[in-house]
């Protein structure tokens, strides 16, 4: 509505092509006008969709390898939103490592978005070169996060967020090749955490608690 004339290339990164599929079967697009649901099927059964104002591309596969495709091809996003499964079930696509490659995707004055608030992520997006801030709750207590290369009009994080960053809580899931499971991200992350002297983070959680916030 504000630009009509506008022209959106889209890249999707999907780890199966039944995900995209389910959606459209589950009703995800009935509130949306014509020819949105068309051309999102078109994209799910095709992979690809070029129309007057649209030129949209699937791609399948384990998205730590895939978002190198797109690192390569020298795309350069205006919005980037991350949506994998929470950090503890989908840690591969958390790591400092995976993030990294997600920045070189990303304009200069681009924004990223995420549901997720928690302090791993937020960690990583700041070592690997984010500025960070709060967006408001939607559809749940706690806010997401938006994050850019400069801190130009990022609503900044309240005084227990930043104290969250300084907790155990904080230390971020890393892949150094890319490609370890799950499980493995996830120990690695926890033997950091115990001989880490970060705060424990359930004296932040009390701290903030009997402080009345």
């Amino acid at each position: 509505a504000v630009n009509p004339k506008c022209s959106v290339e889209l890249i999707g990164l999907e780890s199966e092509p039944v995900v995209p599929r389910q959606a459209i079967a589950h009703q995800l697009m009935v509130q949306w006008s014509s020819p949105r649901p068309q051309l999102l099927r078109e994209l799910a059964d095709s992979h690809q969709v070029q129309a007057p104002q649209l030129k949209a591309q699937l791609l399948i596969g384990d998205a730590r390898t895939t978002i190198g495709q797109v690192s390569r091809s020298g795309f350069q996003a205006d919005g980037i939103f991350l949506d994998p499964f929470s950090p503890p079930k989908c840690p591969q696509l958390w790591t400092v490592e995976f993030l990294g490659l997600v920045r070189k995707c990303l304009q200069p004055t681009g924004r990223l978005a995420t549901y997720s608030c928690a302090a791993s992520v937020r960690e990583a997006l700041r070592l690997v070169g984010f500025k960070i801030g709060s967006t408001i709750s939607v559809g749940r207590r706690s806010p997401g996060t938006i994050a850019s290369l400069t801190d130009d009009d990022l609503f900044p994080l309240s005084q227990q967020e930043q104290e969250h960053l300084h907790t155990r809580a904080a230390i971020p899931y890393r892949d150094p090749q890319l490609k370890d499971p799950a499980n493995i991200i996830c120990q690695r992350q926890r033997a950091e955490q115990q001989s880490s002297t970060l705060e424990v983070t359930s004296h932040w959680k009390k701290r903030w608690s009997t402080s009345g916030n």
